[in-house]
């Protein structure tokens, strides 16, 4: 079977605007994500940009649920043994 590529005619780009208004942050995150690969499209090929634009409003008043805003760290690593960075 042929991987399925649509033309590029056939793609549509729709905006989306989503208010992030107590929204959960890992809910939006997911939902956000979905429209930005467009995996919701019933033309979808992972190979292909069939994504749509997303614009998030009011995106400084997100909820975090639990503790996340005061307990939760960033780690990076540099790389070399022991360079885990909190």
């Amino acid at each position: 079977m042929r991987t399925y590529t649509p033309k590029p005619g056939d793609i549509e780009k729709k905006w989306y605007i989503i208010d992030a208004t107590d929204v959960v942050l890992g809910r939006l995150a997911a939902q956000v994500a979905a429209l930005l690969r467009g995996k919701h499209k019933p033309n979808f090929a992972p190979h292909m940009d069939t994504g749509d634009f997303v614009i998030i409003t009011n995106a400084s008043k997100v909820t975090l649920t639990g503790s996340k805003a005061t307990q939760k760290m960033a780690y990076r690593h540099s790389g070399y043994p022991g360079g885990l960075k909190a």
